[in-house]
């Protein structure tokens, strides 16, 4: 694949822009996917590719946090080995069976966790009481949310960042830090499924990783520095635009199946 100049700037700063929104919220997805797909790829290929621009993200925010002190990634072994598990599963399972009915029970998941983020009093930048132990937290909900990031994908990020405020009792910005270290698992388990199957357009990815590389650590830095002022209403929009997005997407998606079914009777 070829790429001009007006492609080549397009792509970066759209790696810059989707790299600080995930890493303080997630659904970098909502901006970078619409882009590949417009430049020709296949579906497939634009998720491929996504995956592996998404990896540079992810990879900027978790160093960021690290060098911070906001994550031990001794300590969350279990939780990497869980998550990369159930996505590699994840992505295998979904190339035999139809995962439209996650599509279509996806918006309302989605909106009920905006409701979350905007009236429950436990999401603070203080950490509150732990309500289930690392290893059962890793075995069921590491695993289960990577599952479905391989399978699936859309909200991942605020998947993991809700379990690890509501289930694990960490603040925001920690909650989010340690989203970004699992949510990197999931992203290099499906990338390597991806990569064997000769999928990723890497002329692409690679441009737009490098934008994802700084805009990954600007982000990062900013939920070190803004905290729950910054992470709680951004989340609040990006579930809110993703529901938005599945709903149309299955709107239009209808009025093709209609059209269709019109043109045979």
């Amino acid at each position: 694949m070829e790429l001009d100049i007006a492609w080549i700037l397009l792509l970066l700063a759209t790696g810059l822009g989707a790299g600080m929104v995930d890493a303080i919220a997630g659904g970098g997805g909502l901006i970078t996917l619409p882009v590949l797909l417009a430049t020709g790829m296949s579906p497939v290929e634009a998720l491929a590719t996504n995956k592996l621009q998404g990896s540079f993200g992810t990879f900027a925010a978790t160093r960021y946090f690290v060098r911070k002190g906001l994550v031990d990634l001794k300590q969350m072994r279990l939780m990497i080995g869980c998550t990369f598990v159930g996505a590699v599963a994840g992505t295998v399972l979904v190339q035999l069976i139809d995962s439209s009915l996650l599509a279509t029970v996806m918006p309302v998941l989605l909106v009920l966790i905006a409701l979350y983020f905007v009236l429950s009093p436990r999401i603070s930048d203080e950490d509150s009481e732990q309500r289930i132990g690392p290893a059962l937290f890793a075995f069921l909900f590491a695993s289960a949310i990577g599952f479905y990031d391989g399978f699936f994908g859309p909200g991942t990020g605020t998947f993991f960042t809700i379990a690890f405020v509501s289930l694990a009792g960490y603040s925001l910005a920690r909650a989010t830090a340690h989203t970004k270290v699992l949510n990197f698992t999931s992203n290099i388990a499906a990338l390597l499924f991806f990569m064997l199957g000769g999928h990723i357009v890497w002329a692409a990815g690679m441009v737009m990783a490098a934008g994802q590389l700084v805009g990954g650590r600007l982000g990062a830095r900013m939920v070190v520095t803004k905290g729950t002022r910054l992470i709680r209403p951004l989340i609040v929009l990006v579930t809110l635009a993703m529901s938005a997005k599945l709903l149309f997407d299955q709107y239009r998606q209808g009025g093709e199946l209609m059209a269709l079914l019109q043109s045979w009777f």
